[in-house]
């Protein structure tokens, strides 16, 4: 005679937690959305405060004494006419979300380099599509939130 245990267990409730964590991740669109929000917000922040966590390098001379010609200075960083803050959008679907610019110029602000005639103009970097350790920290307690059973 074989003495052997059978242990049988109910594992109802972890197949439904299961399945419904797939159903939900089929359908990631809510979620997309509401990062391309928290970029959204980074990115208004960002321009309203010049830069986060560290501030933009301030303007040169040259420039501001252009500025004060035309009746733009003292301003704020990158925001001359508005065209930059004004152009950023979003887009979101089921598996990303997007922050970005159309204008010509945008890359150039937020990554820096040469521009102008003959590229004789250097620009620093002021990046504008920027997220801050709260940023991220939201976007991850919004995934987890999201996936909660």
């Amino acid at each position: 005679m074989s003495d052997s245990i059978e242990i049988k267990i109910d594992n109802k409730e972890v197949e439904s937690r299961l399945l419904d964590l797939a159903q939900r991740s089929e359908n990631l669109r809510p979620l997309m959305k509401n990062i391309a929000g928290v970029f959204a917000y980074s990115t208004e922040e960002n321009f309203k405060e010049e830069g986060r966590p560290d501030k933009w390098t301030d303007l040169a001379e040259t420039t501001k004494k252009q500025r004060t010609k035309t009746g733009h200075y003292p301003g704020q960083i990158l925001q001359v006419s508005g065209k930059l803050a004004s152009s950023i959008s979003t887009y979101y679907d089921n598996d990303s979300a997007v922050i970005g610019s159309n204008l010509d110029y945008a890359a150039i602000h937020q990554l820096g380099g040469q521009a102008g005639k003959n590229q004789s103009v250097t620009i620093p970097a002021r990046p504008y599509l920027t997220l801050t350790d709260d940023n991220c920290n939201e976007i991850l307690h919004n995934i987890s939130k999201y996936f909660e059973a």
